[in-house]
């Protein structure tokens, strides 16, 4: 199926709206994310998982007062669920040590059938100690690290290193976007939104490959082209599928994001912006450095054609 017939959009001639575009975003990122770090120690608020604290996730009998029950633990508060549950979750900021992190439920059950008024019972507790959120933390980073190194490899291999260079860079560029995206709208950064944003990186670097795939089939189709042209038609033509697959797949994640509730607000969150932000930089970042590479080995003196990928052994 296709949507558009002849479409002819000159995109590399949109290369420096792109670019401020994305350093519009990328700055307000970083700046939110300094701002943060000063504050809190971190670039981005982070849940129970990574800081470490106690969670309990609690259901009233009655409609419950969040703001009475933040005033009677002193902990931070949010429903859980559909609001006809009845069902908070009751965080308690991380403690000095892994003794005080046990008696956080304690503290939490006592303020609640001390200062609030309404019969509750306790479904669930996480208690993470300090000790395994810096773990976590490090996991975390490492194991987006190591996909995006992972897809350079496997690029480098399959295509040309600079194939690799450019869609790891548009990966790095979606996920320092989506985190900046969660510093501007200070939301906490969970395990779920960790797999949320491993989970983009795959789907960004898939979309940039199909146009990379294009582009390199047209190099050996059109050798007399020039690369900026070739790379708009490769754009183009590829540019139904793009709309088709990540237009569904954004309607879906935002229906995650409005009906999913507090609970997956963060990992639909993280997914709303990562498929815009991925769709984009597979067009408007990882294509144009191609066109940037030729030019840049131009000025050097040197060969200024893009090496098409091999072709595949049958």
């Amino acid at each position: 199926m296709e949507l558009f017939h002849g479409v002819n959009v000159d995109w590399l001639g949109k290369k420096w709206y792109f670019l401020g575009f994305s350093l519009i975003f990328s700055i307000a990122g970083i700046i939110s994310m300094s701002i943060h770090w000063a504050n809190i120690g971190s670039p981005v608020p982070l849940s129970v998982d990574f800081k470490g604290g106690t969670q309990l996730q609690v259901q009233f009998q009655q409609t419950p007062d969040l703001a009475q029950i933040r005033q009677a633990t002193g902990a931070t508060v949010v429903n859980y669920d559909v609001p006809s549950n009845n069902e908070v979750l009751i965080s308690l900021p991380e403690q000095n040590n892994e003794t005080a992190m046990d008696s956080g439920r304690e503290q939490i059950v006592t303020a609640l059938k001390a200062h609030y008024n309404n019969a509750f019972t306790v479904r669930n507790v996480q208690v993470v100690g300090p000790t395994v959120g810096n773990q976590l933390k490090r996991q975390a980073t490492l194991a987006t690290l190591y996909s995006m190194l992972g897809m350079l490899i496997y690029l480098w291999f399959r295509f040309q290193l600079i194939y690799g260079v450019a869609a790891v860079v548009a990966c790095f560029h979606d996920t320092l976007i989506t985190i900046g995206a969660f510093a501007l709208t200070n939301q906490e950064m969970s395990l779920t939104v960790i797999a949320a944003i491993l989970t983009l990186v795959g789907y960004s670097m898939n979309d940039t490959i199909v146009v990379f795939d294009r582009i390199r089939e047209n190099l050996r189709l059109s050798r007399r082209e020039s690369l900026p042209d070739l790379v708009n038609r490769s754009i183009n033509q590829t540019l139904s599928r793009t709309v088709l697959t990540s237009g569904l797949t954004f309607l879906t994640v935002l229906s995650l994001f409005i009906f999913g509730g507090p609970v997956l607000k963060g990992f639909s969150f993280a997914l709303v912006i990562g498929i815009l932000i991925g769709t984009y930089s597979s067009i408007a970042v990882a294509a144009p450095m191609l066109v940037a590479w030729q030019e840049w080995r131009g000025k050097q003196g040197r060969a200024t054609s893009l090496p098409p990928a091999k072709r595949a052994k049958v």
